[in-house]
């Protein structure tokens, strides 16, 4: 008879399966690497093993002790399977901006889980990874996995996911493209394979609020890049040990909501229920599509199931409440609002008075400055201000080219309003619009709000 002696030797060996209708517009093949069909539903399952295996190895996990982990959900899924079979006890910490489901699940298979708040620093001893480090501190025989630094995570996927990915696809690949989180997947898999074959292409998705992007490009931790994201499974606020930047060849952003929509899109459009990062990672790849050749095979791999997230992204007023569902309004539609309102500036030999004047007579706050049809800088009214209070009177009568500031910057008419708030800020007001025909428009903090 077939038969597995435990629910643990179920994992690995997933199914290629190729995608059609999400990926129609890209001139290659594309294959998913669907890792919900381990026991846990997810690719998880395979490094939580192993750092099962390598612990109780060298002593680090003993038997009747503890297992701690700091976990979005899936990594201690897959703890728990291990701990169920081989007969530890659970203790997982995670963060108040993962599903319910994943909690539940958690709980389920015997874990206790402990949900701590995301906006924390790291460091904090509220955060989730400071959490499960005290408790492994307190709790006699217990052992925190860590798995961000934990170097069995990616060997795990160095000898099981990698061989299994160029086996598949008789080493005909030419890109991988996987979300980022500890970076043990995008790692272990990317090293065995480029070890098959230089050539193949590793990238990775990212999303906005995370670290890995600008760190990988620039060498720079940039902590201005940290804010709070909704997109589960990937990005960082800090480097784990277990991402090796020298494998990854490129980083690509998703926003949260271009992966909450193309996940629902798998499933409505492939038959494939599948998580967020899932989502994140095909819309990666859509927006890679110009160094995509047809002699090229990609090969997606995914993380988890979709069940983890009926109460978020199956959810029509989770999504609709976010604004993910209903078209989003892009700059052309603002330019429509502003009823071809004609472009206009000011000379750039025109003085601070005249300036100010303008603005007073036609309520501006701000204005390009031109020398003719050429964009030459900028000038707001708090400029105008700030140099008048400061200054003589008479300095009124310098040229307003003496305190303009840099032109304000240019954009598509097809930029979404998510993207086109990245440009306007406290420090930068506003933008200058150009549409299809090639006509200018100014686009204000104002006109903003009131799309909006």
């Amino acid at each position: 008879m077939d038969v597995k002696n435990n629910i643990l030797e179920t994992i690995g060996n997933t199914p290629l399966v190729e995608l059609h209708k999400v990926t129609s517009e890209l001139p290659c093949r594309v294959l998913m690497k669907v890792e919900t069909f381990n026991p846990g539903h997810s690719i998880k399952d395979r490094m939580a093993l192993k750092m099962v295996e390598d612990a109780e190895a060298d002593g680090r996990l003993k038997p009747g002790g503890t297992i701690i982990e700091c976990t979005s959900g899936n990594t201690g899924m897959g703890l728990a399977l291990a701990g169920c079979v081989k007969g530890y006890r659970c203790i997982f910490t995670t963060s108040d901006k993962q599903s319910k489901e994943k909690f539940d699940i958690l709980r389920a298979v015997g874990a206790e889980v402990i949900v701590c708040p995301t906006n924390v620093e790291p460091d904090d001893p509220r955060s989730y990874y400071s959490v499960a480090e005290r408790l492994s501190k307190e709790i006699p025989n217990s052992y925190w996995f860590n798995q961000y630094d934990n170097l069995s995570n990616r060997l795990a996927h160095y000898e099981s996911t990698g061989p299994e990915i160029w086996k598949q696809t008789d080493g005909m690949l030419t890109h991988m493209i996987v979300g980022v989180g500890t970076g043990g997947t995008i790692s272990g898999t990317g090293r065995y394979l480029k070890e098959q074959n230089p050539d193949i292409k590793v990238w990775g998705v990212d999303t906005y609020g995370s670290v890995f992007k600008k760190y990988h490009e620039t060498g720079e931790f940039d902590e201005k890049e940290i804010y709070p994201y909704i997109t589960e499974g990937i990005g960082e606020d800090i480097l784990p040990k277990n991402v090796d930047f020298d494998i990854i060849d490129h980083f690509e952003k998703v926003t949260d909501k271009d992966g909450a929509v193309m996940a629902r899109r798998l499933a409505r459009e492939e038959g494939l229920l599948l998580g967020y990062s899932a989502g994140s990672a095909v819309a990666g790849l859509l927006q890679m599509k110009d160094q995509l050749t047809e002699d090229d095979l990609v090969v997606v791999v995914i993380h988890d199931h979709g069940s983890r997230y009926i109460g978020k992204l199956y959810n029509d007023d989770w999504m609709r409440d976010r604004g993910f569902l209903e078209a989003e309004l892009r700059v052309r539609d603002l330019i429509k609002m502003k009823d071809n309102t004609p472009f206009s500036g000011v000379e750039h030999t025109a003085t601070v008075r005249q300036t100010l004047k303008m603005m007073k007579d036609h309520d501006f706050s701000q204005l390009p400055v031109m020398d003719g049809e050429e964009v030459v800088g900028a000038i707001t009214e708090t400029d105008v201000l700030n140099h008048l209070l400061a200054n003589p009177m008479e300095h009124a009568e310098q040229a307003v080219s003496a305190i303009m500031r840099d032109p304000f910057p240019t954009i598509d008419g097809d930029l979404t309003l998510s993207e086109l708030s990245r440009h306007i800020n406290k420090e930068n007001p506003a933008v200058i619009a150009i549409d299809r025909s090639g006509r200018r428009y100014l686009l204000a903090q104002y006109d903003l709000l009131q799309a909006i």
